[in-house]
C-alpha cells in the first residue's frame, strides 16, 4: 500500500509538522495501524479511505488511536489534491471527533475549529509564576495585553510577549509548565508575539511530552479569537502565523475569523503541506 510523509503547514521540504498518510489498500486492524504509526515515528499517522461519502480519516499515535489531528488533516487532504484524488472545493472528512468541512483551495487546505470560547483571565498577581517558567518577567508582557486561556478545541494559555527577540530567547521550565497546565486544566502554552503582517509564536505542551510543537492549529485558532477580542483580528481577514523557529522546522499557519448569522464568531485554520517521502509499504 502507498504511504508517505508530508510536512503541514509549510511549503518546503523540512519544515512544518510532519505526519505519516497511508492510503490503504485493505481494511486494517487497530493494532496493525498502531504499528505502522510506531514505523513512521511521527506524532501521528493518518490513514485514509475515500468513499461516495466523503474522506474517512484516522488518526494513529505510536501508542494507539486520536481522534483528531489537525496537522495530519491538512497532510492528508494535500496529498490527495496533488494525487488528483480530489480536486478545489468543499469536502467532508469523516473522524471519530464527527464530521469537519474541508475547504482545498490551491495548495492551500482549510478546515473549521470547535466554537472559540474565552474561559479565563489571568490575574497580574498570577503572571510572575507564568512568566518566570520561561526565564521572563511581567514586565515581558506588552502593555494592554493580559494571558487568557483560550479553546478552539483545546485550551491554551494565550501569553503575549513584548517582541520577537523575547520570544525567541524564552527558555522554557518543562516541571513548571507542566505544572501550571495541570492546575489551569489546560494543553500548555502558546507563546506569541505581533509582527509586521504576521505574528510569531511558540507552542509548549510538556505535560504531553511535547516540550515544543512546530504547529498547532488548534491554539493559533484560539490566538486568533484572542486577538479578535482585542480589535487585532477583522472578521474575513487572512491571518499569518510563523512556529516553529526554535526547532528550526518554521510553519505557516493561516486563519480566518467569520461571524455567523446569530453573531457568534466562527474560526477556520489553513495551511500548506508537501510530500517529503513516498514509498511502498510491504505488509
Amino acid at each position: 500500500m502507498e504511504a508517505y510523509v508530508m510536512d503541514a503547514f509549510s511549503r518546503r521540504v523540512f519544515g512544518g509538522n510532519q505526519a505519516g498518510v497511508v492510503l490503504p489498500d485493505r481494511p486494517l486492524d487497530d493494532a496493525l495501524c498502531t504499528q505502522i504509526a510506531g514505523e513512521f515515528k511521527h506524532s501521528e499517522t493518518a490513514f485514509v479511505t475515500m468513499g461516495e461519502g466523503g474522506v474517512t480519516l484516522r488518526y494513529f499515535t505510536p501508542a494507539g488511536e486520536v481522534e483528531l489531528c489537525g496537522h495530519a488533516t491538512v497532510a492528508s487532504f494535500a496529498l490527495l489534491r496533488k494525487l488528483g484524488k480530489i480536486g478545489d472545493g468543499d469536502h467532508i472528512a469523516h473522524t471519530k471527533a464527527g464530521d469537519l468541512s474541508i475547504t482545498v483551495t490551491g495548495d492551500t487546505v482549510w478546515m473549521d475549529m470547535a466554537p472559540p470560547k474565552l474561559l479565563r483571565t489571568l490575574t497580574a498577581e498570577e503572571l510572575p509564576e507564568l512568566y518566570g517558567a520561561y526565564g521572563l518577567t511581567p514586565a515581558d508582557c506588552p502593555d494592554g495585553f493580559a494571558p487568557q486561556i483560550v479553546s478552539t478545541g483545546l485550551a491554551d494559555i494565550m501569553m503575549p510577549v513584548r517582541d520577537h527577540d523575547t520570544l525567541l530567547r524564552a527558555v522554557q521550565n518543562d516541571a513548571a509548565v507542566t505544572a501550571l497546565s495541570r492546575r489551569y486544566d489546560c494543553v500548555g502554552v502558546h507563546m506569541f508575539c505581533l509582527g509586521d503582517g504576521v505574528t510569531y509564536c511558540s507552542n509548549f505542551a510538556p505535560l504531553y511530552d511535547i516540550p515544543e510543537e512546530c504547529a498547532t492549529g488548534t491554539s493559533n485558532g484560539a490566538l486568533t479569537y484572542y486577538l479578535y477580542l482585542r480589535g487585532l483580528v477583522q472578521p474575513g481577514q487572512e491571518n499569518v502565523f510563523c512556529q516553529g523557529e526554535h526547532m528550526h522546522r518554521p510553519s505557516e499557519i493561516r486563519s480566518r475569523l467569520t461571524i455567523g448569522e446569530n453573531g457568534s464568531p466562527a474560526v477556520r485554520i489553513g495551511g500548506s503541506a508537501v510530500m517529503s517521502l513516498a514509498c511502498d509499504l510491504k505488509i
